[in-house]
């Protein structure tokens, strides 16, 4: 007995003595009606789920994404160098035999530190329990060290096409982060300690949040990662004021009202992407990068873009350059009465904003004074993860998904999710339905969450033409008549790249943004990624960014030598660049006094959501 007592301290010590777990466990009548309300509601889940399932007689695909050739020629190139496979097997059971003898040495006691821990920034294993009960400690190393040893495998063994590859990688980054221990109840101390505190009311809640996020996505899961009623569009966020001034079946067109008595005679207008909603530029008081600027003394404008259904079935990419982007541009000149405007495009707003300035080129139409790109890929040759989606198998049962003429927002939401599963789908499945709690109220989060559906032919000619063919950069693409040369583009261009993009990889951008033929460009990269980066308030004192005069150099990692780091915000010393391109004032503009009004901001089209029509 007293040489079992280390063995059953190490295991029972997470959860508390054994008397104090027997008291927990005493009231069997509370304990009971959990179990109970438990099973009641995995047979409403389950029922919602067939149901939803029955609903659908769209035919379900055994490989949707496309994954199985790549994974196959990945099994054939193993099979090819048995001697670097075996190797591999060997470093995998010697690590996993001295895990054993490092955890056997734990249970007695006798600690030697752990083999391998998780990575900077993996929240996981974040718990105490997970490394100070021996068992548990025992389960994190052992996954850690397999999941490393798969990833190294794909990555590292046999010849495969770089695409290929990473086709591979990232599904299989995907399988390794939902076979985590920490996503399952019995191997999740925190959830298991959870449950015998709670006496199992913690997974009855779960079921309870599940089967509301079933309800909400009409059968499909829709994960909550934020408590969806505690902000208004209007209300909590997207709040300077402003009107709209003009709008067709594609975008509205807010102009912000002035703060200052005078404003600079340039306007500004930006092209957001419709992939998301605009009011990221706008998220609250704080953080707002339109009252910004509006601040500074900068006449703004915004395109909100409708969240489409049938209705825009229709539509193409070069109506979303006509009656989008050029029609937004020439109502700004007709409401300003100025001859150019800055032009500001982000993300694929961007890559569309790369397009109209292409095509303007091809007409010699010099309205913008100045283009402003954040994280925009125009060159597609290396574009960051989600081109793993595209292939002309996985266009082609794409289009079947887009039979109304539109790809359902849920789609869309799933695939920006799974570039960050662990955060962003398995750290709320672990929060809402293990752990029972609802989700924190987050801005951001939102955000985030108000997807957008697209427009069938829109999306597809995306896809394919630039993420698929890369024709905008191979100059290979017409557009109205046109054909289009990013070399022409002369004007001042400032782009704004961001380090730890994994949207848009800052070396896309680089490379992407050397095809303009401007003589006179900056090139700015940021701190963060694709939205803290772009979206950083100079008060928050936050991040940083890289400035270097001109672009030499044939690769970002080149530019980036003698490149000088400045703390903070890059957003004055953009409208720093700005006034450098006219300091001419003008009084303060009402909106919409040339055009009318419309009605206030933020609109009508940014209110539609996806999960509420």
């Amino acid at each position: 007995m007293n040489e079992a007592a280390p063995l059953e301290a190490a295991v029972a010590k997470p959860f508390a003595d054994p008397e104090e777990v027997a008291a927990m466990l005493k009231d069997s009548t509370a304990f009971a009606a959990n179990m109970a309300a438990i099973a009641e509601k995995s047979r409403a889940v389950l029922t919602k789920f067939a149901e939803a399932n029955l609903a659908d007689q769209r035919p379900m695909h055994a490989d949707p994404l496309n994954a199985m050739p790549a994974f196959l020629e990945l099994a054939q190139s193993w099979a090819e160098h048995p001697k670097e496979m075996t190797d591999a097997m060997l470093r995998l059971w010697v690590q996993q035999a001295e895990l054993w003898r490092r955890a056997t040495l734990k249970l007695w006691g006798l600690d030697e530190g752990p083999l391998v821990e998780p990575s900077k920034g993996d929240k996981r294993f974040m718990g105490e329990e997970w490394s100070k009960n021996a068992i548990f400690d025992y389960v994190k190393q052992s996954y850690l060290l397999s999941s490393q040893w798969i990833m190294d495998a794909v990555h590292e063994i046999g010849d495969l096409e770089d695409r290929d590859r990473k086709k591979v990688a990232f599904y299989t980054r995907n399988f390794v982060e939902a076979m985590s221990p920490a996503n399952f109840a019995t191997t999740n101390p925190e959830v298991l300690r959870a449950t015998i505190e709670t006496k199992g009311e913690n997974l009855a809640k779960g079921l309870e949040n599940m089967l509301k996020d079933l309800e909400r996505g009409k059968g499909n899961l829709l994960i909550r990662q934020t408590d969806l009623e505690a902000f208004e569009v209007g209300r909590d966020m997207a709040t300077t004021p402003g009107k709209i001034v003009f709008r067709n079946e594609l975008f509205e067109l807010i102009q912000y009202a002035p703060t200052t008595e005078q404003v600079y005679a340039t306007p500004i207008l930006f092209s957001p992407p419709w992939i998301n909603k605009y009011y990221i530029l706008d998220l609250n008081a704080r953080k707002s990068f339109v009252r910004w600027l509006v601040a500074q003394g900068w006449t703004v404008f915004v395109m909100s873009w409708v969240n489409p259904d049938g209705a825009q079935k229709d539509e193409t990419w070069e109506t979303y350059m006509t009656k989008g982007v050029l029609t937004a541009l020439e109502k700004v000149l007709e409401e300003t009465g100025e001859a150019k405007a800055h032009l500001v495009g982000y993300c694929i707003g961007g890559t569309m904003l790369g397009t109209a300035l292409a095509h303007m080129a091809a007409r010699g139409d010099d309205r913008a004074a100045s283009a402003t790109f954040l994280t925009t890929q125009l060159d597609f040759t290396d574009a960051g993860e989600l081109q793993v989606f595209v292939d002309e198998k996985t266009l082609e049962i794409l289009d079947e998904k887009m039979d109304d003429g539109f790809l359902p927002a849920e789609s869309m939401a799933t695939a920006f999710n799974m570039l960050r599963a662990s955060d962003l789908i398995w750290g709320f499945v672990i929060q809402n339905y293990l752990l029972g709690k609802d989700p924190f109220p987050f801005d951001l989060l939102y955000w985030n969450a108000d997807s957008t559906c697209m427009p069938a032919r829109v999306h597809h000619y995306y896809l394919d033409n630039f993420y698929n063919a890369n024709r905008l950069a191979l100059g290979e693409m017409r557009m109205a008549g046109e054909k289009l040369d990013l070399a022409k583009v002369a004007l001042p261009v400032y782009h704004v790249a961001t380090k730890e993009d994994h949207i848009a990889p800052p070396q896309s951008a680089f490379r992407g943004a050397k095809l303009l033929g401007s003589e006179n460009a900056t090139f700015v990269l940021a701190g963060s990624g694709h939205i803290a980066g772009v979206i950083n308030p100079p008060d928050l004192q936050k991040y940083q960014f890289w400035t270097k005069k001109g672009m030499a150099g044939e690769s970002l990692a080149e530019w980036m030598k003698g490149a000088e780091e400045t703390p903070g915000s890059w957003w004055p010393h953009w409208s720093k660049w700005l006034t450098a391109r006219g300091r001419r004032r003008v009084a303060s503009r009402t909106p919409g006094a040339r055009l009318g009004v419309l009605g206030d901001a933020p609109g009508d089209f940014v209110k539609v959501r996806f999960d509420r029509r």
